[in-house]
């Protein structure tokens, strides 16, 4: 993103509007620039999701800090829209947790989401989870708050208390994290519609509802999670589950017909180097040129070739 503090202030914005949006995950890039280029505003990068695709490994702890940063610049440099980023536990404990927050906002997160697991970690939605106390993940969300240098820096404190204590105790802590410093909690993992509603109920401020496909959460209108008072649905892995459906289908075809008689729908060429925007550095290609420059209608190159793609 160009200007990281205009995304953090645009997502400040959006969080504090009143209204609810949906954020999709990214586990990549390529992801990001589809999210972004489908019209949403804000995307989710999704530990999970890096874990998966990155490492072919699930969601238990094993992906370290570094290989979230750079996943996290890496996808920054290619979208201008805000991301809310999945800090996991913050790798450790307090100090871990404030050092996390410098690396990941100058990597360029608009968002940060810890949670109170034990590390390492599991899937929100698996079985076997542990959390550390509340008043310890109290104290790793103020060091988050004291760590950021962008006061826009958005704060999201999630709780794994409800599969271990019950949703009074999961209430109780996303309260707690809200006075030490949160922007905005997070209940994992509710069962029911009436969970989801107390929970709206019960605790203020914007709030966040993760479906998990398969997962223990009921999905419920847009509208009526606006009305109960929370700021983001978040599908944080569903473009990835599509996406390995179809590529597993595609490839089972493959492999019993030894090739593919009947295309399945795919982006076209064109598409393709759309995304990628192949036009913007064909035209930085041309500028820093002293060969004739290649174009497809033999006109001469435009002038003003912009300098981000």
């Amino acid at each position: 993103m160009a200007d990281a503090h205009q995304g953090r202030a645009r997502l400040r914005q959006i969080i504090e509007s009143g209204t609810a949006v949906v954020v999709p995950g990214a586990p990549n890039a390529l992801t990001a620039r589809l999210i972004e280029e489908v019209g949403f505003r804000v995307a989710y990068v999704t530990g999970a999701g890096i874990a998966n695709t990155y490492l072919g490994v699930p969601d238990i702890g094993l992906l370290t800090l570094t290989e979230v940063a750079s996943h996290v610049a890496a996808i920054d440099a290619a979208v201008s829209i805000p991301l809310i980023v999945d800090a996991d536990t913050g790798f450790g404990n307090a100090v871990n947790t404030w050092y996390t927050v410098r690396t990941l906002e100058r990597a360029g997160a608009s968002a940060l989401q810890l949670e109170d697991q034990t590390f390492p970690k599991r899937c929100g939605h698996f079985e076997g989870k542990s959390t550390i106390s509340g008043d310890e993940m109290a104290d790793k969300i103020r060091a988050a708050a004291d760590a950021r240098t962008d006061p826009d820096l958005l704060i999201i404190a999630r709780t794994d208390a409800r599969a271990e204590y019950g949703l009074a105790e999961a209430i109780r802590r996303v309260l707690l994290y809200r006075e030490a410093g949160a922007d905005v909690t997070f209940v994992e993992a509710p069962e029911s519609v009436e969970e989801i509603e107390t929970v709206a109920r019960e605790v203020p401020g914007p709030k966040v509802l993760n479906y998990v496909q398969g997962g223990k959460t009921p999905e419920m209108p847009l509208e009526r999670l606006q009305e109960l008072g929370y700021s983001i649905a978040l599908y944080a892995n569903l473009p990835l589950v599509v996406g390995m459906h179809a590529v597993r289908n595609l490839l089972e075809v493959m492999h019993r017909q030894g090739g593919v008689a009947d295309s399945p729908p795919f982006v076209n060429w064109t598409e393709r180097q759309a995304v990628v925007r192949k036009d913007f550095y064909d035209a930085l290609g041309e500028r820093y040129s002293t060969a004739p420059p290649i174009t497809q209608n033999g006109a001469a190159p435009r002038d003003g070739v912009p300098v981000t793609p």
